[in-house]
Parts: C-alpha cells; structure tokens; sequence
C-alpha cells in the first residue's frame, strides 16, 4: 500500500471517529426528527427566577440541543437578562432565519428549544448581575457581523455567544464542547478562552487547541470538539458531548 493510499485511509478513519458520535445520537431516539419546528416544545424550564419575586437584576446563559438533525452535531446558545425592577426579560442571540441575524426580543429566559430542554450554564444575581447588563448590550451593539451567518464552521449562534463573553469583562463561561462555531474566531487567531480562565488557537473554526482550567483541554476539528475536562473529570466527545459529571453552574449564585 502506498504512501498516499495510507494517507488517505488514515484522514477517512479520522473522519470516521469524529462522525462516530452524531451518527451514534441519529441511530438512538436521543434527537427528534419528526416533530415539525411549530409543534415543537417551547414552555419555560423553571430554571429562571420570576420577576415578581426577583426584583434583584439577573442575568443567565443557556445551551439547548439544536433542533432537528442539528442536535446530533450541536449545541444552541443564547444569554437573558433581566435588569434590576424589570417586569421581564431579553434573550440575546442569533437566529438563522432571521436578518439581522442577531435578536434582541424580550419574552421567557428558559424556554425549550424547539423541543430541547435548556440547560443553565452560567446565573448572575444582584449587583454583579446589574454592571454586566449594560456591558452585554452594548457589546451585542457592536457585534462586528449582524448579517452574517453560516451554520459551519462559523460565524454561528454560538460564535456570536462566544464573542460575547470575551467582550464582557466579568461574564466568564465555559461553553459546552458541543457549542459548535464557539471556536471561529472571527478575524482573530489566538483568544482568551470563554471561561476567561485560558487561551485558545483557532484557524477558521476549523482547526484548533483550547486550554483553559474551566474547560480543560479540547481540540476542534472540523468544528467538532475532542476533549477532557480535569475539574471535574470528563470526557468530551463529538455530538455526544461530555462524558463524565455535569458542569457547575457558574456565576455568583449557583441555585440547588
């Protein structure tokens, strides 16, 4: 066997084991694939204090399995916040179908995701809570790229949360592994990581090493995350995402 023969099996075995996951969640009944986007589930979690028995400023980061045959690759994110005496508030995120892509809409924190459960990442209360509010404001002002999206590699739902939180100086958060387009850079090649607790490489959303204490260590390719999580002890693989105990809950109030 040749050289290339053996090059070219060895990139198709790689290739296999990166797809591994995602075709291991199509296989299961772990991703929907017959509820239509409009029956979908789309009621509140719970996980999201009231205003009328919250008045203290909020603000909080989900991730909810992609909708369709998305979920098996990928992860959505989104950021809500609630300023202090608000009635209400806004989800911060970016939607595919819409133009600008980035929305701003006030409505409930925690609803599913189009038949995925949200999952809490990240819970700031009070007067933290209240000096993040206007700096995510107006870093999603200034989002270098409202028009532009494109679901591989990037720039995603999840490239405009990432951008977010290296923006916002006191809002750290390990996204999920499986927040793919979290590592498209954008114009930038070397980046703190989100959890502010490390840095990572990144070409294109295509290739790329993070090290970080909040998030370990993880290697992206072809968008698609390898890793493992020290603290506490975790495997992260594609589509099938972490292996190991949930992630805390970060913030300045990590409810029970």
């Amino acid at each position: 066997m040749g050289p290339i023969m053996k090059g070219l099996l060895g990139v198709l075995a790689a290739v296999a084991l990166l797809l591994a996951g995602p075709v291991w969640m199509l296989a299961g009944d772990r991703i929907d694939l017959d509820t239509h986007w409009s029956d979908a589930d789309r009621q509140p979690a719970g996980l999201a204090p009231q205003p009328s028995v919250t008045p203290d400023a909020v603000v909080q980061v989900y991730a909810a399995r992609a909708y369709d045959w998305r979920g098996a690759f990928a992860e959505h994110t989104w950021i809500a916040t609630k300023a202090a005496g608000a009635e209400r508030y806004r989800r911060h995120h970016v939607l595919s179908w819409r133009r600008p892509a980035v929305v701003s809409q006030w409505g409930p924190p925690d609803r599913a995701w189009y038949g995925n459960p949200p999952r809490l990442l990240a819970d700031y209360r009070g007067a933290v809570a209240a000096e993040l509010i206007p700096r995510i404001e107006a870093a999603v002002a200034r989002y270098p790229h409202p028009d532009r999206y494109r679901a591989w590699p990037g720039p995603n739902s999840n490239t405009f949360i990432a951008w977010i939180i290296r923006q916002v100086p006191g809002l750290d958060v390990a996204l999920p592994a499986n927040a793919l387009g979290k590592d498209y850079l954008l114009e930038e090649v070397l980046a703190d990581a989100p959890s502010g607790s490390g840095y990572q490489v990144a070409l294109g959303g295509l290739v790329g090493v993070l090290l970080a204490r909040e998030e370990g260590l993880e290697i992206n390719v072809l968008g698609l995350t390898l890793g493992i999580d020290l603290s506490p002890l975790a495997l992260k693989l594609p589509g099938i995402g972490r292996l190991g105990p949930a992630e805390p809950v970060q913030g300045n109030r990590n409810p029970g």
